[in-house]
């Protein structure tokens, strides 16, 4: 390391590669700031410091009145993106395969195309849409959001009309023929982490899902996910 960084730096290294090669194991404790400071030979700065970047990393958490202890290690649950596509929940589908208990709550309302979701469903801006929110959750714990976009001319609001879009569409003689995903992660916006109950430091993977009839963009959603729950999946079959 140059000797022009900072020194909290010094700290943050040393714990990092502890928590790293299991020298320092989940749940074990970390030293206070005055034992950092001794130990390390830094001032009280510098410690506080330390600790707070090795929370906003997700190595550590911190407890009022114990201190700071190494953060559990999550386990990565399979995510497959291609298994249930004309399920109506077909993110539930997969993990219920996998002994999880999943429920899940939607709310629809009327919403105008930003330049964002004007774009990818290829409708003017502030066009009329039907948006409907989704909250999923696993065994109680909040795993999954999601915000679905629709022209109102195909969007259901009744419970028993809750079909898949692949089923719903269809219904209205359209044939969806390609979804299209992208992926990319980020921070999590505020009401994002307190949704899905986020530890400091964790990023949300964000997917673009759009479902096409032919050249014609009908459907398109955004799907947040917890970075640290989920190992997504995808098959490429190769004709």
């Amino acid at each position: 390391m140059a000797t022009s960084d900072p020194v909290y730096l010094r700290v943050v290294e040393d714990i990092r590669r502890q928590i790293n090669d299991g020298t320092l194991s989940p749940g074990a404790p970390i030293p206070s700031r005055a034992q950092l400071t001794r130990k390390y030979q830094v001032g009280e700065t510098a410690a506080r410091h330390a600790l707070r970047v090795l929370v906003a990393e997700g190595l550590i958490i911190g407890r009022v009145g114990s201190g700071h202890y190494v953060r559990e290690r999550p386990i990565l649950w399979p995510l497959h993106r291609w298994r249930f596509p004309d399920h109506p929940t077909p993110f539930a589908a997969d993990l219920q395969t996998q002994g999880r208990r999943v429920t899940w709550e939607w709310q629809s309302d009327s919403a105008e195309a930003t330049p964002e979701i004007s774009r990818r469903l290829r409708v003017p801006l502030s066009a009329k849409l039907t948006r409907t929110r989704y909250l999923y959750r696993g065994d109680g714990r909040p795993l999954q959001l999601a915000t679905s976009y629709e022209s109102v001319e195909f969007a259901a609001h009744l419970d028993e009309e809750r079909r898949s879009v692949v089923a719903r569409m269809y219904a209205h003689g359209v044939k969806i023929t390609e979804i299209r995903e992208t992926v990319h992660t980020r921070v999590p916006r505020p009401g994002e982490a307190d949704a899905l109950q986020l530890a400091a430091g964790t990023h949300v993977l964000h997917v673009e899902r759009t479902h096409w009839a032919g050249e014609r963009p009908v459907e398109t959603s955004d799907i947040v996910l917890p970075g640290d729950r989920f190992r997504v999946m995808y098959s490429m079959p190769v004709n």
